[in-house]
């Protein structure tokens, strides 16, 4: 039979590896999304810049039909707001977690992006560029994993933070 104080001490370290899956998966819920929104918003992009075509010279007219055809295009302005969602969430996440885990991560993108290039705007991807994703995301999960092992800071006890501010 387990001692009363030994399944408090389960309990306790199983709500804390609870809490931090919870918190991991809700972590990389919102980076999931963002790197979707950000690809779309590249593919959007592109898209829109394509259908203005080819600037033809450095004249005026020329320059005020680039601006103007990239002010009224639909796509450009909804792949502004799907960056701007990434934006958003890119935002969240930097309150909520270290940068050093999070920066990296954000590198998946480039997997997102050339999944949706292949997909979306049919283009073609040579094996070195496979290979190049595959590297990325082998790298994203040591990150991932490095956060995951790594220790926590104990915070210290509310009598020692009295202590430190002379009260």
């Amino acid at each position: 039979m387990v001692s009363g104080k030994r399944k408090s001490w389960v309990f306790i370290c199983m709500r804390f590896v609870y809490f931090v899956v919870d918190y991991m998966i809700k972590l990389l819920s919102i980076l999931l999304v963002g790197l979707v929104c950000e690809s779309a918003g590249v593919v959007l992009l592109k898209k829109g810049i394509d259908r203005i075509g080819d600037v033809n010279g450095y004249t005026a007219a020329e320059i005020f039909r680039v601006i103007k055809s990239g002010l009224t295009s639909q796509q450009i302005w909804l792949g502004i707001l799907f960056e701007a969602l990434f934006f958003a969430g890119l935002l969240v996440l930097m309150a909520k977690s270290d940068i050093s885990f999070l920066w990296p991560l954000t590198g998946l993108s480039f997997v997102f992006a050339t999944f949706a290039a292949r997909w979306f705007l049919n283009e073609h991807v040579s094996p070195v560029r496979w290979v190049g994703v595959v590297l990325i995301v082998l790298g994203a999960g040591f990150i991932s994993y490095s956060e995951h092992a790594r220790e926590k800071p104990v915070p210290p006890a509310n009598s020692q933070i009295q202590r430190d501010q002379g009260n």
